[in-house]
């Protein structure tokens, strides 16, 4: 499978860096707390690098940031042109509002997840799919940053038994989902099955609130997505999201659903 250059670029500064240190893959693994097998899986490009990984090599190999600058590149010449505009306004927002009936959000989902999600779903194949991926998980970055913004995300029911991927990687992602829920500025909510028909069923969308100004919001479909603005508009979609939480279990009580179902996966 062929990978993004800059994806590979990364892989090879890190494989020279740690060369030049005198380190095997087992000693870098062990000096930043990361297993031997993700450190290969980053230098053979079957991993993407995430922020606190590249931070601790960097730190690590002494490298002057360089490995953090360029993983800082991976995600920004990939995001496909139409939604490149909303990743902007997703990285300004103060609170992000994510509504979802099919499918674990993006900036909540594991690597593999969001894989076997691009390889089942997505008209993309090969690199051009690889890439996409790449871009999702350079986009999370914006939950763990030193400010980030409130993320209150509500899910339906139906996400947490749909098996993409199977067993074990459904079983991960909700783990996932589980510990990113732990973060005082991520709220989790579930819509139960026994709710029946209500607004959200009509399709996905988040909104976003920025610094200053009104809202945005963004909507998906099967060709491509877009931002949307006209306040008409923003006005209803926030209507519909307060009435999809009303029909949404509280926080805790949605974590102990999403362990639970992690565990049926198991």
């Amino acid at each position: 499978m062929a990978h993004p250059p800059t994806l590979e670029l990364f892989a090879e500064e890190l494989r020279l860096s740690r060369t030049a240190a005198g380190m095997s893959q087992d000693a870098l693994g062990a000096e930043i707390s990361f297993s031997a097998s993700l450190v290969a899986g980053v230098e053979q490009c079957r991993r993407i690098p995430q922020p606190e990984f590249t931070a601790r090599c960097d730190s690590v190999l002494k490298t002057g940031g360089r490995l953090e600058r360029i993983r800082l590149k991976l995600g920004r010449d990939v995001v496909l042109p139409w939604f490149r505009e909303w990743v902007l306004i997703e990285r300004e927002a103060t609170m992000l509002r994510s509504y979802e009936p099919l499918v674990v959000p993006g900036l909540l989902q594991t690597e593999e997840y969001a894989r076997m999600l691009h390889e089942g779903a997505s008209p993309l194949i090969g690199e051009q799919m690889e890439q996409q991926v790449v871009a999702r998980m350079e986009r999370q970055a914006v939950l763990s940053r030193e400010s980030p913004p409130v993320f209150v995300a509500v899910l339906d029911e139906h996400i947490l038994h749909r098996p993409v991927g199977g067993p074990e990687v459904m079983a991960a992602q909700l783990r996932h989902l589980v510990e990113v829920g732990r973060r005082p500025r991520v709220h989790l909510q579930v819509v139960p099955t026994n709710a029946g028909a209500y607004p959200g069923l009509n399709g996905a969308f988040v909104l976003a609130t920025p610094p200053e100004g009104d809202d945005a919001a963004y909507l998906d479909d099967q060709l491509q997505g877009h931002v949307v603005q006209r306040p008409a508009d923003i006005t209803l979609l926030q209507q519909i999201w307060e009435t999809v939480r009303t029909r949404a279990l509280p926080h805790e009580q949605s974590v102990r659903m999403i362990e639970e179902a992690a565990v049926a996966w198991s």
